[in-house]
């Protein structure tokens, strides 16, 4: 009777061991690719998600690699949501794997993509044309609306794994959904009357924010960041600049400033941040920001910048 009693307890131990939802929470176990994927499914989670954001504070989204654990991670996990439009070059190989337990979301399904030879040429070099990363600029949440659409996205497949909360899932998604329009009005409204119209940036991340709001960058590195600019694009950018009575030039907060600097002492120009909001810094963290922050933090950048 002891031997049975005891089996019966080990079985049930490795049953909730192997359970996708801990017991001690019962919460939706959500894996996301980068931050802002993170940050959208906790806001429309709220509590009864468990979210996990695979690229750790300060590291850079592009060169993040997927770790045996993480891996493990996504395979225990309910949902996982990824970006798409060749971000992770790790996800092709990790969907196979994943079979039909864990709901696979492509935030990028339905948003209107940019191509990457559509952007503005400016800071490509040969280098970079060597490597693959496919055809679309990735950077699509840096578009207040389409960041939105990403959202929408997460929210209808939260809802779809977890349906039993799909009332507290659709409370959260509208107030935020609402709160993303009206960001959205901001850079519309505050970027219509500004006098110059093209930002030179270090990276260039940003298509999708100047084809959401009128804009156009100029950029010292290609989409992907890999390799500096030779000096004939260098010099190229410089004489834009000074033609164009450009005043300010982008770095990125995670980012060398290298060459942002280069810029300003050959121009005069100020250089400022932009946030790609790729992954948060401790400061950021500490602070409590988040997407919509440090996005507003962006818009009175580019409004100070282009006034």
């Amino acid at each position: 009777m002891k031997k049975l009693l005891l089996l019966l307890v080990s079985i049930l131990f490795i049953v909730s061991g192997c359970s996708s939802k801990p017991a001690s929470s019962g919460k939706l176990k959500v894996v996301a690719s980068f931050y802002p994927l993170a940050d959208f499914a906790q806001k429309v989670g709220g509590d009864h998600v468990e979210v996990v954001n695979l690229v750790p504070t300060g590291t850079e989204v592009h060169d993040f690699e997927l770790s045996a654990q993480d891996k493990a991670a996504i395979l225990e996990s309910d949902v996982f949501v990824y970006n798409g439009v060749g971000l992770e070059s790790w996800v092709d190989d990790l969907l196979p794997t994943l079979g039909d337990k864990v709901t696979q979301v492509d935030s990028s399904k339905g948003v209107e993509l940019i191509h990457a030879s559509e952007e503005h040429e400016e800071g490509h070099d040969e280098h970079e044309e060597d490597h693959d990363h496919g055809e679309y600029d990735p950077h699509i949440w840096l578009s207040v609306s389409r960041a939105k659409q990403q959202m929408t996205t997460i929210y209808e497949a939260l809802v779809a794994a977890d349906p039993d909360h799909k009332a507290d899932y659709e409370a959260n998604y509208k107030t935020y959904a609402a709160q993303f329009d009206a960001l959205d009005q901001e850079f519309k409204t505050q970027l219509a009357g500004v006098a110059h119209h093209t930002i030179v940036v270090s990276h260039q991340a940003f298509g999708y924010l100047c084809a959401s709001y009128g804009l156009e960058q100029v950029a010292l590195e290609g989409i992907y960041a890999e390799s500096e600019p030779d000096p004939k694009t260098l010099a190229s950018v410089i004489e834009y600049m000074k033609t164009n009575s450009i005043k300010v030039v982008f770095a990125e907060s995670a980012s060398s400033t290298k060459l942002s600097d280069t810029i300003s002492k050959e121009t005069g120009a100020k250089v400022d941040v932009l946030y790609t909001i790729e992954a948060m810094s401790a400061e950021q963290v500490s602070a409590k920001e988040d997407y919509l922050s440090l996005m507003r933090m962006n818009l009175k950048a580019l409004v100070n910048a282009l006034s």
